[in-house]
């Protein structure tokens, strides 16, 4: 079980990243009992990750159709989300993409163990950059970066070709309450991004958007109920939306750079798209700001609709007239 990790020694403390300046956990505090069925399935995944791609994604083909027959409230969650975003199809075609997008879950765990455990070398066979130039140029000039993506595909795969290129890079995440996977995540990410900053430091990634020079990975396409938030259509459906990007890209001279993943058909491997920074922006409208980001990941999500992150309960949030969908 302790060579799922691999790597390192049970005296050490687990290699990579540090979140918020600290080290992560050390060995020890995994082997309690509670762990081994975790621990002994990351070491499964950890020997699948050798095989070649196209027989993961087949693999993965196997774990879609499991998990959605395990996840009934994250099936729910998807058959709802589907329904509301693409009301044009009719049941047989949202059916079909709902399998479509489990198989696209499925593929996700290996694209995670690739992120992992892959070598440098096989990550970049992989991986195609499209556009690095319209990051490079912000960095290089020591402005402030705000890498904009959302839970598209591969994130963390695809961020291991980009730190090839851009070594120093920083990402927002939201802890984990199960320490162990919390573990497994930040190390995943550390293979990545040098820093990691909690949700709700923000200070960090103030400072940092302040010293310029340091792209930071930001996804604002989750329900938000905290201070501040504003309902803004996503796909036409009105969504409880953080209007913090707005806040952050008014810091010096920070750009907003989206960040746009795909895994391409045929087991053919992945494509990151990096797009000019965003113009105009911010336009001083919050909502229309956070507006424009839905459209933009919107155009990027129809062109491969079963990739995105539909399992979650994105409509969730919002105000009592509008009801909560998925009790319904």
């Amino acid at each position: 079980m302790v060579a799922a990790w691999g790597g390192f020694k049970s005296r050490g403390r687990l290699p990579g990243g540090h979140v918020n300046g600290a080290e992560g956990q050390t060995l020890r505090a995994f082997l309690a009992p509670r762990y081994w069925p975790l621990l002994a399935g990351l070491g499964l995944l950890r020997g699948l990750s050798w095989l070649p791609y196209p027989l993961l994604t087949g693999l993965g083909w196997g774990a879609g159709r499991l998990m959605q027959a395990l996840l009934h409230r994250r099936r729910h969650a998807a058959e709802v989300n589907l329904a509301l975003c693409f009301p044009e199809l009719d049941e047989s075609a949202r059916r079909r993409l709902l399998r479509e997008h489990f198989t696209s879950l499925g593929i996700g765990v290996f694209d995670y163990a690739l992120a992992m455990w892959a070598s440098d070398r096989r990550v970049q066979r992989l991986v195609q950059l499209e556009g690095l130039e319209n990051l490079l140029k912000p960095v290089r000039e020591g402005r402030g970066v705000i890498l904009l993506s959302g839970h598209l595909p591969a994130i963390e795969l695809t961020g291991r070709a980009l730190a090839l290129q851009v070594p120093d890079m920083a990402a927002i995440y939201r802890p984990h309450k199960n320490p162990l996977i919390h573990e497994l995540m930040r190390r995943g990410r550390s293979r990545s991004v040098r820093r990691q900053i909690p949700k709700r430091d923000m200070r960090q990634m103030l400072r940092l958007l302040k010293q310029g020079g340091v792209p930071v990975w930001y996804a604002s396409d989750q329900s938000f109920r905290g201070k501040g938030a504003i309902l803004v259509p996503f796909f036409g459906v009105p969504a409880m939306t953080n209007p913090a990007l707005s806040q952050l890209a008014r810091i010096g001279d920070t750009v907003v750079v989206p960040y746009l993943t795909r895994r391409l058909p045929r087991a053919r491997g992945y494509v990151a798209r990096i797009l000019p920074p965003l113009e105009d922006f911010p336009s001083g409208d919050p909502a229309a700001d956070a507006l424009r980001v839905h459209r933009l990941l919107e155009e990027h999500i129809r062109e491969a609709p079963a990739q995105y992150y539909w399992i979650h309960r994105r409509f969730k949030d919002r105000p009592a007239e509008l009801g909560n969908p998925y009790e319904q």
